[in-house]
């Protein structure tokens, strides 16, 4: 998840979403979009690499780069896992907000003058 932090990193794999690329159309689309250099756009490819993200396939002269889909699965499981945790707790909050909705629907609103009769009542 640590790889996924940069914005350059996850525009590169978002480039890779639709298939593999060459190391130069990527390091040319993400050059464009932040104004890095090849170099520095290798070095983030390579961490990627390193982080299992994708995966490097020499073609000739050219490195292809893919996303490794195992790898998004990984991920994925780890999101469902947060996201039960959250919808659970977002479901109890709806619920109870609900019933404060309910609870209140009979009584009329309290005004600011409510409150300050009150104050000056209990005085």
């Amino acid at each position: 998840m640590d790889a996924l932090g940069d914005p350059v990193r996850r525009r590169l794999v978002e480039l890779l979403a639709d298939g593999s690329r060459s190391a130069g159309e990527l390091a040319a689309a993400v050059g464009a979009d932040f104004g890095i250099s090849q170099p520095a756009a290798s070095r983030h490819l390579r961490v990627l690499r390193e982080a299992g993200l994708v995966a490097a396939e020499v073609d000739g002269a050219r490195r292809l780069y893919a996303v490794r889909p195992e790898a998004l699965d990984d991920m994925q499981a780890w999101l469902d896992g947060v996201r039960r945790f959250w919808d659970q707790r977002l479901d109890a909050l709806g619920t109870e907000v609900a019933r404060g909705h309910r609870g209140r629907s009979g009584a009329a609103p309290v005004t600011a003058a409510d409150r300050d009769g009150d104050i000056e009542r209990r005085t």
